[in-house]
Parts: structure tokens; sequence; C-alpha cells
């Protein structure tokens, strides 16, 4: 049973946007990458985990503290008798272990995945135990990248390679495993202790003066240049979608990107650009709850 499903993170929406209305740095531009990267790669490694047919409950990121220390834990399953946890790696390329320190050919040192997962093992044990849960933790690093390779790997049972993701399910699926009231009950404390803004956000400096107005393409990130009476067909990519889905997705863009901002319907047709005003003030009556009158008026999500 899912019991939190994968989301876009807060981060990565604003990300998005500004990528899209505004020429980044490239250390922003390279952050905004890695963000993208690592969420197609924990999407790819969903679509394993919902083969799964296995009694258990599954949360995805999972934004928790422990000894005032945050730590993230990208998939996490309950079962009968273990809790299972995932940090999953979206790598591409030859990497290769010298000397215990990981690198990317030919000689980029990074980061040892595995000293980040005992890290995040070691704070969740501590934080299942506080909780008085006997359960024993398994945590794993899934490579999900099928051009990912990796020589002189450690023996090291936490590995989850690309060709080896099917057999862990597998594994998983004969387990017997029967969920109760115990391991429920430990899914909603874990939801209830979720953070959901990550306190590590690593965002750019940005104005709305600044920013470039108009409808963005949902599919390919351009901005839409023509619009019909109901509808609107992206001239990069040919998606087409009902124009009133856009100005919604624009709406929530520009609630992302500027929460303490009131959604009026000046602000969002100068946000909108190409749509008629009076069609603005009609979805905003639709779609929202107004309050106030005449030019004090503002709207609010029903």
């Amino acid at each position: 049973m899912l019991c939190k499903p994968r989301i876009k993170s807060k981060e990565l929406l604003i990300f998005e946007s500004l990528n899209s209305r505004m020429n980044l740095e490239q250390k922003y531009v390279q952050h905004y990458t890695n963000l993208k990267k690592g969420y197609e790669g924990e999407v790819l490694f969903d679509s394993y985990i919902e083969k799964l047919q296995c009694n258990c409950l599954i949360l995805h990121d999972l934004l928790l503290e422990k000894n005032n220390t945050v730590f993230q834990i990208d998939s996490l399953m309950i079962s009968q008798d273990r809790i299972y946890f995932y940090e999953v790696k979206n790598y591409e390329g030859n990497y290769f272990y010298e000397s215990g320190k990981l690198f990317k050919k030919p000689n980029l040192e990074i980061m040892d995945p595995l000293i980040q997962l005992k890290r995040s093992e070691s704070l969740l044990r501590q934080l299942i135990h506080s909780l008085d849960i006997h359960l024993q933790i398994e945590p794993f690093i899934v490579f999900v990248n099928p051009a990912f390779t990796l020589y002189q790997a450690p023996d090291n049972k936490s590995l989850i390679f690309p060709t080896q993701i099917k057999n862990h399910i597998h594994r998983l699926n004969t387990a017997p495993s029967k969920i109760e009231e115990r391991h429920r009950k430990l899914a909603k404390r874990l939801l209830s202790m979720h953070i959901s803004d990550s306190p590590e956000n690593k965002l750019p400096n940005y104005h709305y003066d600044k920013l470039q107005k108009g409808l963005i393409c949902p599919n390919c990130r351009a901005f839409i240049e023509t619009i019909g009476k109901r509808k609107y067909v992206c001239t990069l990519c040919n998606h087409e979608d009902l124009l009133d889905n856009a100005v919604l997705d624009s709406i929530k863009e520009f609630s992302i990107l500027f929460p303490d901002e009131k959604i009026t319907t000046k602000i969002i047709y100068d946000w909108c650009r190409i749509v008629p005003e009076r069609r603005i003030r009609n979805i905003l009556l639709k779609h929202f709850t107004k309050v106030g009158h005449h030019r004090w008026s503002y709207y609010i999500y029903k």
C-alpha cells in the first residue's frame, strides 16, 4: 500500500520555473540539473516498486529529523518484520572505487553514497528506537540508470545495481509479510514527522519584475505563443491542452514563487500575459474563492 506518494519538491518546482523565466548562473543550472536527474531516477525506481505484490507499506520522499540533524529517505518500505529503506542514485557513466574513495572516470572524486547511507541508517535506527519500534532495518543504495557502470565495486550487500533491481523486487515478493495495526501506526507516525520544506534549499535571488512573463508548456517548458478560445497547441512540441489548465498551472507556479503575494485578477493577467483579463477573472471565479470587493478583492484556494 502506498502511504506517501512521490511529488516534486518545492525546490525543484521553483528551479523549473526560474530556469524558464530567467538566466540562471551556472552553479544554479548545475544544481537544478542534479535535482531534476535525481527526481527522474526516483520516479524510475518507483516504477519497479509499483510492481510489488507483497503486503507492505510504502512511503516516498521522507524528510526526517533526529538529534537536530535532518536526513532524507528516498523510499521506505515497512514489511512484517523489517524496514527497507532506499537511497536512489541516477548516476550515468563509468565510475570506480579506489582506496575507499569513489571516482567518476577519468579522475573526478565524488561523495561516496555509502557514507551517506551509513549516516541515514544510524539516524533512522535512533529515530525508530525512540518510537519503541523493534523492526530490523535493511538499507540499500539503488543505482537505477542502465548506463551506469561501477568498476572495482566493494563487496557490500547494500549495493543494488541496475541488473539486480528485478531480482531484488522478486525477493521482496516471495518473503512472507503481514501488515498489522502496529505497522500502520508507524507509517502514520513517520508521516506526521515528515518535514515539508528542506532547510537546505539553495535558491538564487529572484524578483517578479526580472522574470519573463507568459504561459509555459508543461511538456517542453517552452513559452506558449498562441492560444485559442478553449485550447492551446505548443508550437515547439505540439502538446495540446485546455487553456484553463495552462492558466491554473501558471497560478500555481506564481503561488510557489511568491507565496506571500495575493492572487488578484490584475497580477495573474500580467503573469500570464497572452490570456484576456476577462478570461482570467472567470477562471479565478470558477476555481477559487473570492475575498473582498472591487479593487480590493483577491482569491484564495477553495
